[in-house]
Parts: C-alpha cells; sequence; structure tokens
C-alpha cells in the first residue's frame, strides 16, 4: 500500500489516464528521465498526485518561481491532507546579496527581510524529511543553495518523554545549543521561557503551537501543547522531539575546530595580501574575520554564517555544498514543472554566484571558502536527482534528448511551406528511436525513457486556430479584427517587439476610439495587476504588451491574439515564445492567434503543425465522446483595496499641498498589509503593496524601500 493518500472527488479524465499509466511503468522501471508535455488547462498537476500515490516515494517538485511554488502546495495540501505536503523556498521577502564594485569602490552590504513564516515552514520541511517517508517538498530554486549538514541536524535534535530523567538546566543547555533564546517576557518563534520547574517552548517548525514542560525534581512530569497566545492547553504529549531553531547548526565540537580552520585560513589570506602589497585587503579581512569569530564563539552563530559553511561542515575545498536534496533519502522521486523555464534555472545559478564572490574574495571582503557557499552545478543536480519528470507545454532540446535516450524520439512536425502543398503527416511521438509510436510501445521496459503528451482538456476546449497574414497593413488588420471582437463581448491581446511600438500603437488605437491599454516592464507590479483585472471586467477591450503576455496569463474572456512581426525571429518569436502567447486564447471557445508574417519561420512552422495535431486530436475525443467545448468562467478579482486606497491618496496630494494628508498613517496600513499578505504566503500580492509604498514615499518625499549602499570601510 503506497504511503501516500489521494484524497480527489476527481478520476483521471481525457488522456490523463494514459499519461499516469505510461509514466508509472516507466518509474517503476528505473528509468531517471520522463517528461510530461501537457497544455494549459488539462490537468498536470492531478495527473503528477496520480503518480506520487502510486510510486509512494518522497517527493520533491519544483517550481521556477516563489509565486507558482505557492499555487502548487496548496494544491498537493489539498490532494494529499493525511501526508506531510511541505514548502520550502527563499525566506527573504528581500534580498540584497553582499557584493563589491571596484570601478566604484562600492561595498554593498548585504540587506535582507526574512519571513518568519516562511523559515517556519523551510524547517518544517527539514524536520519532515528527517522523521517521515511520506513527504511532499513543493521548492524553489533554493533548495539547491547550501544548507546545514542533515547529519548534524539529526544529531542536535533534543528529544524528551515523559518521566525521563533529565536535569532541568541540563535541558536549558540543549536549548541554547540548537540556537533558542531565552526570552521570558517577548515569548515568540524560536525561543523559550524558564517559570520555575516549567519551561514553555515555541518550537521555531510549528504553527502557533508551544510545548510546555513540566518537572517534578530531575524528572518530566508533564509534556501539553498549548496556545501560545491564550496560554491554554489543547492536549498531552507523552513524547516530544525539538528540532534546531536555525538551519545552520552546529556541534559544539565541531564549531571548535571550525574556528581554528577559520582562523588559519585568515592568517593565509593576510600573508598573501601583504607579500603582494594589498595592505588596505589584508585588514579587511583580518577585521571581518575576528568579529565574525567572536561572534560565534559567544553567540553559536553569525551574520553570513553560511560563508564559513565549508569549515563548518568540515568539507575538503571545491567539494558539493549539503543541500535540502541531502535530506531526502536516496530513493526519492523529482518532478520539474515548467521544465523549460526551471532547467536553465538551475543551469545558471553557480556562475553568477561564483562571479559576485569571487569579487569579494579578491578584494579582502570574504575568504576564499566563501566560494564553497554555493548553489548545487548543475552535473551535481542532475546526480543527486535520480528518477525525474519534467512538465511542460513547450519542452526543451534538454528535456526532449534525455527524454528520448539521446535519439530522435521526439521528431518535430514536418509540413509543406505556406502557398505549396498542404500536408501534414501522421506525427506521434516515437521512444528510444523505435519506429513504433508511443500507443504501441511499453514504457516498463527498462531504458525506455520517454515523452507523454496530454493534450485533452476536461473542458473540451481546443488550441486556438492558428492564422497568417501578411505584414503589409498589419496595423489596419488588427485594428479591423480588434472591431469584430469587441462587438461579441470578446476581448484581445496584441504583442510587439518594442515598449515603443506598443505605447505608440495604444495611442493611436485610443485616438480612433478603440479602448486600449498598454503593458511592460516599465509598468509597476500593481498597476500591471489593474490593468489585467480591468480588462477582465471589460473596463477596456484591448491590451497591447510585449513579453509579459507570453506566459502565466490566465484570461478566459481573451478570444483573439495578434502577433505582430511574427517572421522576426528570435527570442521574443522563437517556438517557445510562439507557443505560449497563442496559448492566451486557448480558454475561449473562439480562441484564435493571427500571425503578420511575410515567410514562415521555423518557428512558425513548429506553431502551425503542432497547433494542427493538437486540434485534431482534441477534435476526435470530442466528437468519440460527445463533448461540447465550453468557454472557462471565472470570476473577475475585485480590484486590489490598496490600489484604490493609493489612488485616493495620490488625487489628495495633486488637489490640495499635502499638510493636511495623513500620508505616513496610510503607508502604516499598507506595510501591516504587506507583511500580512507575505505571512499568507501571498507573495504576488506583498510584492504589489510595496511597489505602491514606494510609490506614495516617492510622491510624499519619504525615502522608499531602496538597496542600502555604502562606501567601503574595511
Amino acid at each position: 500500500m503506497s504511503l501516500f493518500q489521494l484524497n480527489s472527488e476527481f478520476s483521471p479524465q481525457g488522456d490523463q489516464e494514459q499519461a499516469i499509466a505510461k509514466l508509472t511503468k516507466s518509474l517503476l522501471a528505473g528509468n531517471a528521465h520522463q517528461s510530461l508535455l501537457g497544455v494549459t488547462g488539462s490537468g498536470k498537476t492531478f495527473t503528477v498526485a496520480n503518480l506520487i500515490a502510486a510510486l509512494g516515494k518522497p517527493t520533491l517538485i519544483m517550481s521556477h518561481n516563489k509565486t507558482l511554488a505557492a499555487q502548487l502546495y496548496s494544491e498537493f495540501k489539498s490532494f494529499f491532507p493525511d501526508n506531510a505536503v511541505e514548502y520550502f523556498v527563499s525566506y527573504f521577502d528581500y534580498y540584497q546579496p553582499e557584493a563589491y564594485i571596484p570601478r566604484t569602490d562600492t561595498y554593498i552590504e548585504k540587506d535582507s527581510s526574512i519571513n518568519d513564516e516562511i523559515e517556519r515552514l523551510r524547517l518544517s520541511s527539514m524536520s519532515s524529511l528527517l522523521t517521515r517517508k511520506d513527504v511532499i517538498v513543493v521548492a524553489s530554486v533554493s533548495c539547491i543553495y547550501g544548507l546545514g549538514s542533515p547529519e548534524d541536524y539529526q544529531n542536535m535534535m533534543v528529544p524528551v518523554k515523559l518521566g525521563q530523567s533529565l536535569d532541568r538546566d541540563d535541558f536549558l543547555k540543549d536549548l541554547v545549543s540548537i540556537l533558542y533564546e531565552r526570552n521570558d517576557i517577548d515569548f515568540g518563534r524560536g525561543k523559550f521561557r524558564v517559570r520555575g520547574d516549567v519551561v514553555e517552548v515555541y518550537p521555531a517548525y510549528l504553527d502557533n503551537e508551544g510545548v510546555r514542560v513540566e518537572f517534578f525534581g530531575d524528572e518530566i512530569d508533564r509534556i501539553t501543547l498549548f496556545d501560545p497566545l491564550t496560554g491554554n492547553g489543547t492536549h498531552q504529549l507523552d513524547e516530544v522531539t525539538f528540532y534546531p531553531a536555525k538551519q545552520f547548526v552546529t556541534p559544539k565540537d565541531k564549531m571548535g575546530r571550525a574556528i581554528k580552520e577559520i582562523r588559519k585560513e585568515m592568517h593565509e589570506r593576510v600573508d598573501y595580501f601583504e607579500k603582494n602589497q594589498q595592505y588596505l585587503e589584508a585588514q579587511r579581512i583580518k577585521q571581518r574575520t575576528e568579529y565574525d569569530i567572536e561572534m560565534m564563539q559567544e553567540m553559536g552563530f553569525c551574520q553570513g554564517i553560511e560563508n564559513y559553511s565549508r569549515h563548518l561542515t568540515g568539507r575538503p575545498p571545491g567539494s558539493k555544498p549539503g543541500t535540502l536534496i541531502d535530506f531526502f533519502p536516496d530513493d526519492f522521486f523529482t518532478v520539474i514543472d515548467e521544465s523549460h523555464v526551471s532547467i536553465p534555472q538551475i543551469g545558471g545559478m553557480y556562475e553568477g554566484d561564483r562571479s559576485r564572490k569571487q569579487t569579494l574574495v579578491d578584494f579582502g571582503f570574504r575568504l576564499p571558502s566563501a566560494l564553497d557557499n554555493r548553489p548545487l552545478k548543475f552535473d551535481e543536480y542532475m546526480a543527486a536527482t535520480k528518477q525525474r519528470l519534467y512538465v511542460s507545454a513547450t519542452p526543451a532540446k534538454f528535456e526532449i534528448k534525455n527524454s528520448t535516450a539521446g535519439r530522435e524520439g521526439y521528431l518535430p512536425h514536418k509540413r509543406k511551406r505556406i502557398g505549396e502543398e498542404e500536408l501534414v503527416p501522421e506525427r506521434l511521438p516515437r521512444i528510444s528511436g523505435s519506429k513504433q509510436p508511443i500507443e504501441k510501445f511499453d514504457p516498463g521496459k527498462k531504458g525506455a525513457d520517454l515523452i507523454v503528451e496530454q493534450i485533452i482538456r476536461p473542458t473540451g476546449l481546443l488550441d486556438p486556430i492558428v492564422t497568417l497574414r501578411p505584414l503589409k497593413g498589419q496595423i489596419d488588420e488588427t485594428i479591423e479584427l480588434c472591431q469584430q471582437r469587441i462587438e461579441k463581448n470578446e476581448r484581445v491581446l496584441v504583442t510587439t517587439l518594442t515598449k515603443r511600438t506598443a505605447e505608440d500603437l495604444a495611442d493611436y488605437m485610443r485616438n480612433i476610439g478603440l479602448k486600449v491599454r498598454y503593458i511592460h516592464a516599465d509598468v509597476d507590479a500593481i498597476e500591471r495587476v489593474e490593468i489585467l483585472r480591468s480588462l477582465r471586467a471589460a473596463e477596456f477591450d484591448i491590451l497591447i504588451g510585449i513579453n509579459l503576455l507570453r506566459e502565466g496569463l490566465d484570461l478566459p474572456e481573451v478570444s483573439l491574439v495578434c502577433i505582430l512581426d511574427a517572421d522576426k525571429e528570435g527570442f521574443l518569436r522563437s517556438e517557445t515564445s510562439l507557443i505560449q502567447t497563442a496559448g492566451r486564447a486557448a480558454r475561449h471557445v473562439n480562441g484564435e492567434a493571427v500571425l503578420f508574417a511575410d515567410h514562415v519561420t521555423d518557428s512558425i512552422q513548429s506553431l502551425i503543425s503542432i497547433t494542427e495535431y493538437r486540434r485534431r486530436v482534441q477534435s476526435e475525443h470530442n466528437e468519440k465522446h460527445g463533448i461540447t467545448p465550453t468557454t472557462v468562467t471565472r470570476n473577475a478579482q475585485e480590484t486590489l483595496r490598496m490600489y484604490q486606497k493609493g489612488k485616493a491618496v495620490e488625487q489628495s496630494l495633486v488637489a490640495e499641498s499635502g499638510e493636511d494628508i495623513d500620508t505616513l498613517a496610510v503607508i502604516a496600513e499598507l506595510e501591516e498589509e504587506m507583511q500580512e499578505a507575505a505571512t499568507k504566503l501571498e507573495f504576488e500580492r506583498a510584492a504589489l503593496i510595496r511597489d505602491q509604498i514606494n510609490k506614495l514615499k516617492k510622491d510624499s518625499g519619504e525615502k522608499p524601500l531602496v538597496v542600502k549602499r555604502k562606501k567601503a570601510r574595511y
């Protein structure tokens, strides 16, 4: 029986069942690479949940950003309510890494704001992985960054049992050694307080629960879970284990050895700088390191302690750092969501981190061992994750090549150019160079890595029709197409290549009476969300943008996407970009993508061929099962309260002198909302409120939330 119990009122529909069966066979056979090519709206998350339940292995699910990770975390929480579903992302609401710019002699001090709730969830993830097997961790790329040693973390856990003989003072010393702070007044997460023979601990990994340990002499008399706010007990426990309050914990004996090694490296580095007559750098590194050593000796912790992780864990120079992946057992399953974005992100982390830290080392701000506090290299990541499932609507060459064992397993469409004979040959993904299509191939055979398509939507919706039109007169054609859709109360997206074109086109359309807005990177985050809300609410009909319209937008009212200058091959007109952009119209029954081009590029060719293939398969399925496609319906979100409030304040500032407006009170209220949103893992909303706060501060002359920069003083 599987460790994971899937809880869902739905059963596999469309082609979900065949995808689950084939992927399960391949994974049980021990294959390393599998890809799930699933279109938007086909239920990829439900398919992955079924795979996890079938395999029964601890699972790491990686996403390329916090917002999508939070969404996946919520979905898997509902699918597996009786299992440990954890969330592991960067715990910084704001993070400015330490850096040095030699050209201007500018030292940028590390500056960050830690989200206590996310830190709790990270600690909960680590604890669950060490104590349970039914664990699903939804993580961002943060999981490949250096973390404390799982052996040290496990060895420093403090278990207590009812009736155990334990001196109270020894228990308090144990709590301090795992970085809990004593505070009898401000009782919070990661702290403890003492009242006679009663010790109350607020574990760093629990949510609104404290543990009360009562002593009778040198014996534990009672263990109680209680509400930290009211102090009321909730229920009795027979035993409890206290896990470290910080991610970087080191036993006392290891800390002593580490400090000796750090001091030794410091002297070697000082000698190196002095021999090269770099006396300023020598003083910098000596002053910085001695201060950090003193903090570690007195507090067991220092700011930037992760830069000494190589010494603290006793690793040799250049070795792989410990990460969250090391907390997993050897046999675990990895799912990489939106792999066409996530894989390049994983591959790009190491070099960027190395470049920044090398400069700090060269100019005496950090010891050379700081270079070993790093993310995993790509080959290290691949070696650490044994079985992987890549999930994407547009898998990249890496996923395709690896999921077909490096052979011609997934061939693109072959299609005649426009103007020649229209012929789309039969196309089916093929496995490991086999001449048999996937439907006739047994993926249970060892080594038969594969790609499985999931292109049937439960709503019956087809991929949007792709239409080609000439470049000449593309603006007039676009306007005419927009007017036709507006008459049907439908919305339109128009993509351009530059911000200037987007703005000018919006002005032109507005002058002829169309309700239109534009959106690009210079439009701040809060206004972007409000623009999208307004589009859905029919406050305007046409939205013009660039790359922001490519991925992640859920706009069911959009029935038409116009792609201007579609034959200008490049990042914005690549195969992946065109497929993702055209997919914005895939939630409407009248979905259509119009590409303006004078010649058919390889990217356009792929889009046309893939769309025709998918539409044919989807239509055949609908006819066979009597399904009538229906447009996705979803209520438009209400306008953001802080947006309305911000606009009102801005208008007041314009209309009046500003002396009678308590802007600071509004800012303070917004800051409370921002913290509340971050606590609830609503990171996108928190970021939007932050942008509004900065705008209000700028308008009122207050200092906005900016990066702290200062001249080097070491």
